[in-house]
């Protein structure tokens, strides 16, 4: 605080009030009870003061998190666009020496739904070589 000087006013508190503040002063390394009253009254006041803000606040977070979706989104879009030009090109690749039947592809996708489920969809180059080339 400052070196300002306090001011005496007087204060009518119920009893049990003053029992209540007794019992926490120390807690809160208030050396009287004066000095605990400050404290409350402080705080009591910037809770108010802060209900004003809480007007605005809601308003500046949801611009806030709408802002960062909307960047995640876009990024995220731009990164799934990219990985399936990425997959188109390479099944074509594999498609013209493959020589599969409808059936089998069938099987295939089945198969490899399960996989990325079981493996939260972390499926390894090594696990499907494994698979493929199994006898």
């Amino acid at each position: 605080m400052s070196e300002e000087i306090k001011t005496r006013i007087p204060l009518w508190l119920y009893p049990n009030t003053i029992k209540g503040i007794d019992a926490i002063l120390i807690k809160d390394n208030c050396k009287s009870r004066s000095e605990f009253i400050e404290k409350a009254i402080r705080f009591y006041s910037g809770y108010i003061a802060a209900e004003d803000g809480m007007k605005y606040l809601p308003t500046a977070i949801t611009s806030a998190m709408s802002g960062i979706v909307n960047t995640s989104e876009n990024r995220m879009s731009r990164l799934m666009f990219k990985l399936a030009v990425e997959m188109s090109m390479m099944m074509n690749i594999l498609a013209v020496n493959a020589d599969y039947d409808e059936n089998t592809l069938r099987k295939l996708r089945g198969k490899c739904v399960e996989d990325v489920k079981r493996s939260v969809g972390s499926v390894t180059f090594e696990d499907v070589a494994k698979f493929q080339k199994r006898d």
